[in-house]
């Protein structure tokens, strides 16, 4: 039996593995970077062990430091979540190889499937060797870990070369390996898969399908059992040829069989050989503990013969601090608050005051709502994420309720173009026109700017605000009676709670504070200057960093005085384990290049200046 458990990984995976061994009556040691040294994780855990350093190269992927870790704390087994190490074969065997127990399947199915490359030719499917413009679009994609890292579309060849290179590199960063393989792209299908579990006594189960089809950067954002409007035919074929997968590498654990369906088609895409993200609608909708099976056969239990029976509906909705309106570009700072109804499932790896920051993957929180039916399902998720209470970094949540309840989603109609076709149209400021009134009034309550009530009328007040991307300004008066505001009707007026009546309908807005940034029913504002400093302006054509990350690369014949296309890219930022590029806004020449390979940017740093050809340099202009 096993007492100890070290967990090899960080985040809400590492919180939910804890959450179950404490149940199960096992004690948990965490592993944690610099940059996690209070993270949630290790808080939880009976014991944490340091892993010098941030980046996840220098900490989550050495598996010689979390050996080394494991035995120093007395675990006798290694739990790995996913991503990280979780599919890398090495480590699954430097764990036993030290007398441990790996919470996994034998390194040699990994190496079987892990590899996408292997794991096609396994299934009778193999890459393309060649690439040729017929053969486009193609996907780019890493041939160990996942989670969207390391894949790219390619729809033009000449592109070809730069995004297998970035491709590369990415897949490096998140995974230690670079290798990567192309394959056909296939436009328009819904990405399912599905689910098994097996032990070391010949029993393998197939838990239902799952559906991953709204995905941004071929990263999953929403997950829902089973997967809808599949016909029975196809669902039995998707569970037959996941088990065959299983049993053709003589698979033990949890693992995940993925494919794409098109055209009433399954195409086998990868098995992935660990837990996935999205296990918890499995776990809802099946009854069952997903982590503690996975530890039951490593102890050597078998499953019962048949796996338990289906009830209702789950849907999972990934929360991310990141911002879908300017390219999923990641968000960091403190998260001040985050409140969500106990009504889901919430798993997260946060809790209020703590900071996200650049190194990692920016999932906040995953909900997940059970009910016995779809719609019933969608209508609790929903509930929950609009009465949700986040304050900190931008997030996706308005994202995420306008794509549960968008037709093509409530039909059951949804496939992996969704948000190409969608994402403007789902992005749109969802503001409240009265919010930058409710913040000035929560801030101007009990002030008087008299000192004293005089008998002469009250001059309005006014308070600018920055709200999706807009400035307003608001006005209103100080009176005998309270607050005041033309059009509206000020029923009461406190610190942290506000209350306008419109045509007889009364609202409620409250508001929290954090310095000058400031949530009116979690819509966030800023706080400006009432007269900005012409200092702050920007020269037009000015590139400015939209999160903070690390230059890692900056295109070749790049420099000032070059003549760009729009839309060439000019650099790349890598933050969160992910490569974003920056791109030429006009066809014209890059009169200015502050950006140096190597060097950390924080959000709105300055990288480089694209104007128009004939255009006055900005010292010319001056």
């Amino acid at each position: 039996m096993i007492t100890t458990l070290l967990v090899a990984n960080r985040g809400e995976i590492a919180c939910r593995i804890t959450r179950t061994c404490g149940e199960l009556g096992i004690r948990t040691v965490a592993v944690h970077s610099d940059a996690d040294e209070d993270a949630l994780h290790t808080r939880l855990a009976d014991v944490a062990v340091r892993l010098p350093g941030a980046a996840p190269a220098d900490t989550y992927l050495r598996g010689d430091l979390i050996v080394k870790a494991a035995l120093a704390a007395g675990a006798e087994a290694v739990h790995p979540g996913y991503g990280f190490l979780a599919e890398n074969a090495g480590f699954a065997r430097a764990v036993r190889d030290a007398g441990l127990v790996w919470i996994g399947p034998p390194p040699e199915a990994i190496e079987a499937m892990a590899s996408k490359t292997r794991a096609k030719e396994l299934m009778g499917v193999e890459p393309l060797e060649e690439v040729t413009e017929a053969d486009l679009p193609v996907l780019v994609k890493a041939a160990a870990g996942g989670g969207g890292r390391g894949m790219r579309v390619v729809r033009r060849l000449a592109d070809l070369d730069a995004e297998l290179a970035a491709a590369r590199a990415e897949a490096a960063s998140a995974f230690g390996d670079g290798e990567v393989f192309t394959e056909p792209y296939v436009e328009g299908g819904r990405h399912v898969e599905v689910q098994v579990l097996a032990d070391t006594h010949g029993t393998v189960w197939a838990l239902g399908t799952r559906d991953c089809s709204l995905q941004r950067r071929h990263q999953k954002v929403i997950e829902e059992a089973p997967a809808p409007g599949l016909p029975p035919r196809l669902t039995e074929e998707l569970h037959a040829l996941a088990v065959r997968a299983a049993r053709a590498v003589s698979y033990v654990g949890a693992g995940t069989v993925e494919f794409l369906v098109a055209d009433g088609r399954a195409h086998f895409l990868e098995m992935n050989t660990r837990l996935q993200v999205e296990h918890p609608v499995t776990e809802a909708v099946f009854g069952i503990d997903l982590v503690a099976e996975q530890i039951r056969i490593a102890e050597g239990h078998a499953l019962d013969g048949e796996p338990p029976r289906p009830h209702g509906h789950a849907v999972e909705a990934r929360l991310y601090a990141e911002d879908p309106a300017r390219q999923w570009a990641p968000q960091t700072g403190r998260l001040h608050r985050l409140s969500v109804p106990d009504s889901v499932r919430l798993d997260t790896g946060y809790t209020d005051g703590d900071t996200v920051g650049v190194h990692y993957d920016p999932l906040l929180a995953k909900a997940v709502a059970h009910a016995p039916t779809r719609a019933e399902a969608v209508r609790k998720l929903v509930s929950a994420l609009e009465r949700a209470v986040i304050h900190g970094p931008v997030t996706n949540r308005d994202l995420l309720v306008r794509s549960l309840r968008h037709e093509e989603f409530a039909r059951g109609r949804m496939d992996t173009g969704f948000y190409g076709r969608h994402l403007d149209a789902l992005t749109g400021p969802a503001a409240d026109p009265y919010a930058p009134l409710a913040a000035a009034l929560a801030d101007a309550h009990g002030r008087s700017r008299f000192g004293g009530w005089r008998n002469l009328p009250a001059q309005p007040q006014v308070k600018r605000y920055a709200m999706a991307g807009e400035e307003h300004e608001v006005r209103y008066r100080h009176t005998r009676d309270g607050l005041a505001a033309d059009g509206v009707r000020v029923v009461r007026a406190g610190p942290d709670l506000v209350v306008l009546e419109t045509d007889g309908v009364r609202r409620r807005y409250t508001v929290g504070r954090y310095g000058d940034r400031v949530y009116v029913n979690d819509i966030a504002l800023t706080a400006l200057p009432r007269f900005p400093d012409p200092a702050d302006r920007l020269v037009p054509g000015s590139l400015l960093a939209p999160m903070p990350g690390t230059v890692v690369r900056i295109a070749d014949g790049v420099a000032e005085g070059a003549a760009v296309e729009a839309g060439q890219p000019l650099l790349w930022l890598e933050a969160m384990k992910m490569q974003h590029r920056i791109t030429a806004p006009v066809t014209g020449v890059v009169t200015a290049l502050h950006a140096v390979t190597g060097r950390q940017v924080e959000p709105g740093t300055l990288l480089a200046v694209v104007q128009p050809a004939g255009t006055p340099s900005s010292e010319e202009s001056a």
